[in-house]
């Protein structure tokens, strides 16, 4: 039974042999005689790029309503542009979503995109159709990972990938629905981080001075300016500007499987912008400049002319920066942190003496204040004490003002204001007595009382006669 649908072929068949143990197919007298025999399929023909016919042929489909929905579907998602095939698997639907994101994504997030797909979610749902992916699929996976010894952090990270190509499948009507949404495993809190004191940045910075200048310059240029780790390792010289005091923010250096370098643009669109330069920094700078050659290598080399890179004109690894943080806090006693970490200390240092946040967010270039607020929320405890001593100490000014100029202060207003409050807005709302009734209401004297003419209650001119 054979039927067309616009574009595209629905057909039974089945998998009985002939004598010759050769698949008869749609050719299978029972077809004809038992409604229930075989399953039904659907093809169609689609366009290739070698500009050859390719048919696509799926089967399996118990009913012909359920073979006739997935021919719908795959014409829908190839008029959409995307592949709608009922027995693609998971794996295939997942590189191929990693194909379209290399386009539009930053070499570092697809690396961290390509490390969970291949390595954790193809082993473990890539056999499954994407339409039979379920919660239920994701939730055992988790267990089992959480079992094993798997780092909460780590498998949420892996779930969001997992969840943002899924929610790419919904917007396409791919799926009706993300499997993986909501999500299994909650977003795990942050660490509490340690973060240095000033003095304990100061004896740091003493001590790298004395034991590692090339790398006091680094530090110092941290702490002072705030910048993220990648930033600093991908300045040029060409965005550093001495003489005006100021530096400008266009990239940034990133390591890819943790070998790899490359130069990539910012964290986010904000983060590209001007960067003010303290004379602690311009000093660190202009003592690079004395012991870096501004200009090193071929011109077209994105690692030419970095401030801060090796005696070769070579990038430093993020690496090779945190083992030498390691081993110089060790050095000076002072605890171990990362270097991201440095980020926290300028924003604490600047929280705490005061700066308004607003200024301290500008200067991290955050997309939005809450971004600011979130993060170093607990990172302000001095600061937030000083706001409540703050507030005592005003009031309690307030208070002795009080007392010495004999003025009682009312912590509520009296019992009767709100009816006072009515009473006047009663005789705002009620319409103006007319002559007649102002005659009436007015009290009798001995004296005869005129009435105004109109003209002197209207500011009007009198008629003339």
């Amino acid at each position: 039974m054979r039927t067309s649908i616009g574009r595209g072929r629905i057909y039974r068949r089945c998998g009985c042999r002939d004598n010759h143990r050769c698949q008869l197919g749609t050719h299978c007298p029972h077809l004809v005689t038992d409604s229930e025999h075989g399953t039904w399929s659907f093809a169609v023909d689609v366009p290739a790029p070698d500009h050859r016919r390719t048919t696509v042929r799926r089967g399996g489909f118990p009913t012909q309503d359920t073979a006739e929905e997935a021919l719908r579907q795959f014409l829908e998602g190839e008029a959409g542009g995307f592949d709608a095939d009922p027995n693609q698997t998971v794996a295939a639907y997942l590189n191929a979503w990693l194909t379209e994101k290399a386009l539009v994504l930053k070499p570092t997030t697809m690396a961290r995109y390509r490390g969970y797909v291949r390595n954790d979610l193809i082993p473990a749902f890539g056999t499954l159709k994407l339409d039979q992916l379920a919660h239920r699929h994701i939730s055992a996976y988790v267990t089992c990972q959480l079992a094993a010894g798997r780092g909460r952090t780590t498998l949420y990270r892996c779930l969001a990938t997992l969840s943002s190509a899924l929610g790419d499948a919904v917007r396409q009507h791919r799926l009706p629905h993300n499997p993986a949404s909501p999500p299994v495993l909650r977003r795990p809190p942050s660490p509490e981080r340690r973060i240095w004191t000033a003095e304990e940045a100061a004896r740091f910075l003493l001590h790298c001075h004395q034991a590692d200048p090339e790398m006091a310059d680094l530090f110092e240029f941290l702490v002072g300016t705030g910048m993220r780790k990648g930033e600093a390792l991908g300045l040029h010289w060409d965005d550093v500007h001495l003489a005006e005091g100021v530096l400008y923010v266009r990239c940034t250096l990133s390591a890819i499987d943790n070998n790899r370098l490359v130069v990539t643009t910012p964290k986010t669109r904000s983060s590209r912008g001007w960067v003010a330069i303290s004379p602690r920094v311009a000093t660190a700078l202009r003592h690079r400049a004395q012991t870096t050659p501004r200009t090193c290598g071929n011109p077209d080399d994105p690692f030419a002319g970095l401030v801060f890179s090796r005696p070769d004109g070579r990038p430093f690894g993020p690496h090779q920066v945190l083992d030498r943080l390691h081993r110089l806090s060790a050095e000076a006693g002072v605890p171990r942190i990362t270097v991201h970490d440095l980020r926290h200390l300028a924003a604490t240092i600047t929280i705490t003496a005061g700066v308004p946040l607003t200024v301290v967010s500008k200067t991290l270039r955050h997309s939005t204040l809450s971004t600011t607020a979130n993060i170093y929320s607990h990172l302000t405890q001095q600061a937030a004490r000083e706001a409540v001593d703050t507030i005592d100490h005003t009031l309690t000014e307030a208070e002795k003002t009080n007392h010495q100029t004999g003025h009682t202060a009312w912590l509520r207003p009296p019992r009767d204001h709100i009816h006072r409050l009515r009473e006047a807005l009663r005789r705002l709302r009620s319409p103006a007595p007319t002559a007649s009734s102002a005659t009436a209401d007015r009290p009798q004297t001995g004296r005869a009382t005129t009435l105004r003419p109109p003209w002197l209650r209207t500011h009007e001119r009198p008629p003339s006669h």
